[in-house]
């Protein structure tokens, strides 16, 4: 197994321990030490992963000089063209969770930086298409795309087994945390 980059932190920034040392927050129950042990490695490799996809991010907005905004309905328009799926405004609105108004200054911020092209829908006289402009496309394979990849021989290099834990355990999480916020 490959160690994580270690926190510039001189203390563990993301374990059970570190974050909770009184258990006002996460009683361990009957787990064994070793469990506990364990239960703050994976967190800890989950908080340094976070830190990487952050640094990503970052690195990727620098190179296409956009803001996380504008860099969101790239992807989305990019994954929406891959799948052949036609994007309207209204459409991108609803995936970045903006108002129609924010969505139209978000394009014509694009369409004048020449990241994304307006089509007329080919149905629909009033509405128009967005697509990704070809040059947007190959920055962003160069600035995302290979660093992704990454991930993927990560994933292949596992069982089918190993897989499907991860798999579980992600879901699991994302389920917990996304209950959590919700009874917020």
């Amino acid at each position: 197994m490959v160690d994580p980059e270690p926190s510039t932190a001189p203390f563990p920034l993301y374990t059970v321990r570190a974050a909770d040392p009184g258990h006002d927050i996460v009683d361990p129950g009957d787990l064994a030490h070793a469990d506990q042990d364990q239960i703050d490695q994976l967190m800890e490799a989950i908080g340094h992963l976070r830190l990487v996809e952050r640094e990503l991010a970052e690195a990727a907005r620098a190179y296409m000089q956009l803001n996380e905004t504008d860099m969101r309905a790239l992807h989305y328009l990019l994954v929406a063209e891959n799948q052949q799926q036609p994007v309207t405004a209204t459409a991108l609105a609803r995936h970045l969770r903006i108002t129609t108004a924010s969505t139209t200054k978000l394009i014509d911020r694009l369409e004048r930086q020449h990241h994304v092209v307006r089509e007329p829908h080919p149905t629909d006289r009033r509405a128009l298409l967005i697509t990704v402009a070809p040059k947007t496309r190959a920055a962003a394979i160069a600035s995302m795309g290979r660093h992704q990849a990454s991930r993927v021989h990560v994933a292949a290099a596992l069982t089918a087994e190993e897989r499907d834990t991860v798999i579980r355990f992600l879901q699991a999480t994302t389920a917990a945390l996304r209950a959590s916020l919700d009874s917020v």
